[in-house]
């Protein structure tokens, strides 16, 4: 690449972080109010909160503008002062994080949606796999490779490592990965046939009609896969209404009819 070009790209790259991070501060209430609602989502939720988004809309005339991500860097952009002013990370220590930094309140903290994770393969060429201790995932990887979010920091990929330790399978294929910077990248890569399975959350797979679910990898082989939401600092009185409007029971068939399990809404 030639010094012109790594200068424009710069540039460009610093422009884009000015834009996320150039708020400095998380902003009080009466500051939210005067900005747009925007939420901050593990990328997984995309489906069904955009379809609680649009529904709010139509019931109250104002919508949020949500950013889908893996909840690890959702999480560092908060802490970079991002203005988020509501927070659905895909596992609890990412909402520990923010919550460890002072960048939530902590007393909106609650339990929002639990998931599974699942095997996946193209549709074309979906063949059922039992899952168990000892099943040789190997041998269904061939000479592809097995695709997962970042297993090191996203969510869904420590979900997955964490399973595979617990079955004995994870040696037998940890120098075959395709890691993805989250989820649904992952899940892109089965679809469009770049690798022969991946491990993807249950919502994912249903909402891809390129692949189909090959095998559910057992509850007792990972945590329990459950998705904390809370407020920021900055949030003002419309992110409340739409933190209250998507735990209602209004948005409880919304998740549901895109796989997740709603569990309550208690502490997380």
């Amino acid at each position: 690449m030639n010094h012109a070009r790594r200068r424009l790209l710069g540039r460009g790259f610093g422009l884009l972080a000015a834009l996320v991070l150039g708020a400095g501060a998380p902003q009080t209430p009466a500051q939210a109010q005067g900005r747009d609602l925007i939420v901050f989502a593990a990328a997984s939720m995309k489906n069904a909160l955009d379809a609680a988004n649009a529904k709010w809309k139509a019931e109250t005339g104002k919508s949020a503008k949500i950013s889908y991500a893996a909840s690890p860097a959702l999480a560092k952009q908060i802490e970079g002062g991002a203005p988020a002013q509501l927070f659905i990370s895909a596992d609890i220590p990412w909402m520990d994080y923010v919550a460890q930094k002072g960048l939530i309140k902590p007393e909106t903290r609650a339990t929002l949606v639990g998931n599974r994770i699942v095997l996946v393969a193209p549709k074309d060429k979906a063949t059922p796999v039992d899952i168990k201790a000892g099943f040789d995932l190997a041998q269904i990887i061939g000479g592809g490779r097995l695709a997962m979010a970042n297993v090191e920091s996203v969510p869904a990929g420590r979900y997955g490592k964490v399973a595979l330790e617990k079955l004995g399978v994870w040696d037998s294929v940890k120098g075959k990965l395709a890691q993805a910077e989250n989820v649904r990248a992952a899940l892109l890569l089965v679809s469009r046939g770049e690798a022969p399975v991946g491990i993807v959350y249950a919502t994912d797979a249903a909402s891809d009609k390129g692949v189909t679910v090959i095998g559910t990898f057992p509850e007792n082989s990972h945590p329990p896969i459950i998705y904390p939401v809370a407020l920021t600092k900055g949030a003002g009185a419309d992110a409340e209404a739409f933190f209250a409007y998507i735990k209602s029971g209004k948005s409880k068939q919304l998740f549901e009819a895109e796989g997740f399990a709603v569990v309550g809404a208690g502490p997380s």
